[in-house]
């Protein structure tokens, strides 16, 4: 369809909150309060349909102008004025909305339509010409920074200039003729900054804002908050026109922001900000700090009842926590956005048992409700509570956790530091959207201004990230990059700081954290059944219960020694996916590993080997003991031998230094000689995994003896063992049938030796491209694959983990190559289709065929849920990532229920 054919222009009566693809977020939602016959200004949306044709041609389409100027003259009738008439203008704002709340989008230009002669008529018409004053301020500082590109400090210098010398407090306290000069100023600023005149004209003013919504979509931070919030970049956004309202009318009008529940908490109540006398985005800047909503009661009851009202409508509708940005101008409320609230994870799992309990929704859509990435949130350590640290002040406890760092005092040296590995405190006034790649890089955040709905509050509950606002008693001086608390006491920036998100306490220097109630319950320390249980963790109960209940994915775990095994099942692990046996060959047992390599004759290798095999199998007993009756999946030797080999820089000084004292170490030469050579120009592609199995007679056959022996004393101490062992980096079938054939030969001795059965499963890694689209073949000789993801990706890119990440990762990222890491969330397209068609090809060969993934990716939640869709039996993460991957197997069937699959 041509652009020109299609709907561009939708009235807020048209659509509805479905439309979130084609009308945005925003725009949606205006609808819908519209429908429910809520008091919302009238407008109209302009579609995500035009931006993206924008955004493709370069220019809007032609058809944009002239069904904008149907729906302005429509909205023209309705209002009886016309856009910017002199007399009695009619004024509208424009804002962005894009399907998903999106930090980074043009900020709101509010009172578009005023120009130095209409400004007298708003004068006139509402009998307050401070008001209008105002409004015609705001106009330009909003649009010249917005729109033309000016930086915003420079309007915000001359107003903080302006009440400096008015000796006002804010900017309320401005009169009218302080405010007509400073519209002066701020023309001034426009015309030297941009080198024309502010718009006079109205309808060119709309239409450079629409214009600037649609350019902001590809800016630096749009494009940075997409990508890490994996937000796909082609999507576009919607444009809302809306007819103004006013709260900066005087004590009568107002503004604010309200949430049906606590997004910190999620409890139950009256929560958000409200500022007197002021309009639009004065709430969420905090440059004036708020008063809490439940004061607006004494301030205008008719108003506040009727937003109660309107919020308990709003909460039932969507059936969840609803954002909703509201006006009242002269006693009259207006609605002006909602949206289903960001919430902390700790909220989000408050608030989804709440709703189950309401029948609102679901135990299905409770688990919907929560993700994976949320839950690690909640298994973070916490502050000590009997902390004894200094407190230098106390803020607004905005987004919960225990932040500790650096104190940084602006966004690039916040990323400048924590590329260099330090973790830091990012402390500002408050932020704005420019500050979003620094909050992205802390590890909190720290306002002297503004409350729970602020952008850094937003934001940071967005994201997860620790945040204190509003903490009024510390003076940050961001020129300076220093912060005062109460006493005289400085903070400079390096200082360590730590910030409590929730209590709002900000300490000096590091305080000591401790587990997470969260944590003690999965351990087993905690009964979330008990009448004391935390509240938190009762919900967690709830919903992890019934995850549990219907997924189909079982989660087993990476663990190479008893310890890990135990804290792993205690974590609800169903058996261990990847048991690494290099990591037993490490410590006291290094030397027999040398005595291995360094070997000249097949006696001197069974020597070594029959010294390593009893370290072995104590080793594997311990596992099937604290696996007992799960099946513990064990990998014969996968790394290249040199790594059990000392450094060769360190080794050669050693051998220079013995032979300059005439003191030559024989083993150290020999030691040397062996490095020298197994040493490989890329040892991940060299001499490892089954080629070592094939090359070194005896080293697997000892490891399966070890295993079968450990199996066989389990068995006869009235265990349950039930080992399955695994051979990497197979490329093709011969090499597994090789090594089965020992290994079967070997298991075979051990049973008639203790005279009993084994019950042992032999499979393979599926790592290399090679084994994946052979796979139909490697069947026929396999009990098992287990997909070695990390290694996979690394074959089917051509790079190495270790190299990218140190050198052009980051500029991949940047640049937009990779949304996010491929060793982080599976690539779909590439290395997700050669596990797909792996899975495909040996289930096609041998229907019984067990499917697992034990590389890092089964513990990624995104990833958990495309390894359901392909059909593997489990997924093996690290013990603390298995309750996350136990939510999302179950949040994949769910929503495949959802789905109707």
């Amino acid at each position: 369809m041509r652009a020109e054919q299609r709907k561009f222009v939708y009235d807020f009566s048209e659509g509805n909150k479905d439309l979130k693809d084609l009308l945005g977020g925003k725009g949606a939602n205006l609808a819908e309060m519209t429908n429910l016959g809520l008091p919302v200004p009238p407008g109209f949306t302009i579609t995500t349909e035009a931006c993206k044709a924008y955004l493709d041609d370069g220019a809007a389409p032609e058809a944009l102008r002239d069904e904008v100027s149907v729906h302005l003259e429509a909205l023209e009738r309705r209002m009886g004025k016309k856009l910017g008439q002199t007399d009695d203008p009619l004024l509208v704002s424009v804002r962005s909305g894009a399907k998903f709340s999106m930090p980074g989008m043009m900020d709101t230009v509010l009172n578009i339509g005023l120009s130095d002669e209409s400004v007298q008529g708003l004068a006139a018409q509402s009998g307050d010409e401070r008001f209008a004053w105002d409004s015609y301020r705001r106009l330009i500082q909003m649009f010249g920074d917005t729109v033309l590109g000016i930086k915003g400090e420079l309007f915000a210098e001359a107003l903080d200039e302006a009440k400096k010398s008015r000796g006002a407090a804010t900017d309320v306290d401005l009169c009218a003729a302080d405010l007509q000069e400073l519209v002066e100023q701020f023309k001034g600023i426009v015309s030297k900054e941009t080198g024309r005149d502010f718009p006079q004209e109205p309808r060119e003013q709309m239409d450079l804002a629409i214009r600037a919504v649609f350019d902001s979509w590809n800016g630096d931070r749009a494009r940075l908050y997409r990508r890490q919030e994996r937000i796909p970049h082609d999507l576009g956004t919607a444009v809302n026109v809306c007819s103004m309202v006013f709260g900066n009318l005087g004590p009568d009008s107002g503004t604010g922001v309200a949430f049906t529940r606590d997004p910190a908490s999620g409890q139950q109540g009256v929560y958000g900000d409200y500022l007197q006398n002021a309009q639009g985005e004065d709430v969420v800047a905090g440059i004036r700090n708020t008063v809490p909503l439940a004061d607006l009661e004494g301030l205008d009851k008719a108003s506040y009842d009727e937003l109660m009202r309107t919020m308990e409508t709003l909460e039932t509708h969507y059936k969840d926590l609803c954002d909703i940005e509201f006006t009242i101008e002269r006693g009259k409320l207006w609605m002006l956005q909602t949206r289903v609230g960001k919430r902390t994870a700790a909220a989000a799992f408050r608030i989804a048992t709440q709703l189950v309990d309401q029948g609102l929704i679901d135990e299905a859509e409770a688990l919907r409700r929560v993700t994976g990435s949320q839950l690690a949130q909640l298994m973070f350590p916490r502050f000590d509570g009997d902390a004894t640290s200094d407190q230098l002040g106390w803020g607004i406890a905005a987004s919960p956790g225990a932040a500790v760092g650096k104190a940084v005092f602006d966004s690039y040296t916040a990323i400048k530091w924590s590329r260099s590995g330090e973790k830091v405190i990012l402390i500002r006034r408050e932020t704005n959207p420019d500050d979003l790649d620094g909050m992205i890089a802390a590890e909190g955040i720290l306002t002297s201004r503004g409350g729970k709905t602020s952008h850094a509050a937003v934001v940071a509950r967005g994201m997860g990230k620790t945040c204190v606002c509003g903490a009024e008693e510390l003076e940050v001086d961001t020129k300076r990059r220093r912060m005062t608390a109460p006493g005289g006491v400085v903070i400079e920036e390096g200082d360590t700081v730590s910030i409590d998100g929730s209590s709002g306490k900000v300490y000096l220097g590091e305080v000591p954290v401790v587990p997470s109630p969260v944590v003690e319950y999965f351990e087993g320390r905690m009964h979330a059944g008990a009448d004391d249980a935390d509240e938190l963790v009762k919900a967690v109960h709830r919903i992890m219960a019934y995850a549990d209940r219907v997924r189909r994915l079982r989660v087993r775990a990476n663990a190479d020694n008893a310890e890990d095994a135990s804290r792993a099942r205690r974590f609800g692990a169903q058996g261990i996916g990847l048991c690494r046996t290099e990591h037993m060959f490490l410590g006291e047992r290094r030397e027999l590993v040398e005595r291995l390599i360094l070997a000249d004759t097949s006696e001197e290798r069974e020597t070594a080997l029959r010294g390593l095999l009893p370290h072995q199998k104590d080793d594997f007993v311990e596992l099937f003991e604290s696996m007992d009756g799960l099946p513990v999946t064990v990998r014969l030797l996968d790394p290249p031998l040199h790594e059990f080999l000392p450094d060769i820089t360190e080794l050669s000084v050693r051998v220079a230094l013995a032979e300059s004292r005439k003191d030559h170490n024989e083993n150290d030469l020999r030691l040397l000689q062996a490095v020298h050579r197994l040493h490989e120009q890329n040892p991940m592609l060299g001499l490892r995994g089954v080629r070592l199995g094939l090359v070194i007679p005896g080293l697997f056959t000892m490891q399966v003896r070890a295993i079968a022996e450990a199996a066989a004393e389990r068995i006869e101490a009235k265990g349950d063992p039930r080992a399955e062992i695994m051979i990497p980096l197979v490329g093709t079938v011969q090499e597994l049938e090789i090594v089965r054939e020992e290994a079967e030969q070997v298991i075979a001795d051990v049973e008639r030796e203790h005279g009993l059965e084994l019950k042992v499963a032999l499979g393979t890694m599926i790592e290399l491209p090679r084994a994946a689209l052979t796979a139909g073949q490697i069947a026929e000789c396999a009990d098992f694959f287990s997909f070695g993801t990390n290694d996979l990706t690394q074959t089917v890119w051509g790079f190495s983990r270790d190299d990218v990440e140190a050198s052009f990762f980051t500029a991949y990222l940047e640049k937009g190559i990779f949304g996010v890491s491929p060793f982080e969330t599976i690539d779909k397209d590439g290395v997700g289709a050669l596990v797909r068609s792996a899975a495909e090809a040996g289930r096609a060969t041998r229907p019984d065929l067990k499917l697992g993934v034990c590389g890092e990716h089964g513990g990624d939640p995104e990833s958990v849920h495309f390894f359901h869709e392909v059909g593997l039996d489990y997924v093996s993460c690290s013990p603390f990532r298995i309750p996350v991957a136990r939510l999302e197997a179950g949040r994949a069937a769910a929503s495949e229920t959802t789905n109707g699959r």
